[in-house]
């Protein structure tokens, strides 16, 4: 991987940290705000016959960390694209 320049770099990176810090704190909202503060509230729903709350608790804070792994994996193709560091 090379960079025109510095900045080119520093770019690249601050690009990638504020993408990730992103996806963090979905990840965080969901597995904290939705499993332990919102509980009472969610539980109110049911998914699959489980409360909603239990629901984000055990299988929903996993399916949004996946899903947040292949939008990660996306938006990081695009961006070694942006910043012509992609493997093709």
């Amino acid at each position: 991987m090379a960079f025109e320049s510095e900045s080119h770099a520093r770019a690249y990176w601050r690009d990638n940290l504020r993408l990730m810090l992103i996806l963090l704190a979905i990840w965080a909202g969901v597995s904290y705000g939705c499993a332990i503060l919102l509980v009472d509230v969610l539980n109110r729903f049911s998914v699959f016959g489980f409360k909603l709350g239990f629901w984000f608790a055990h299988q929903g804070s996993i399916l949004t960390f996946i899903v947040l792994i292949f939008v990660y994996a996306w938006r990081m193709n695009r961006l070694d694209r942006e910043y012509g560091v992609d493997e093709a």
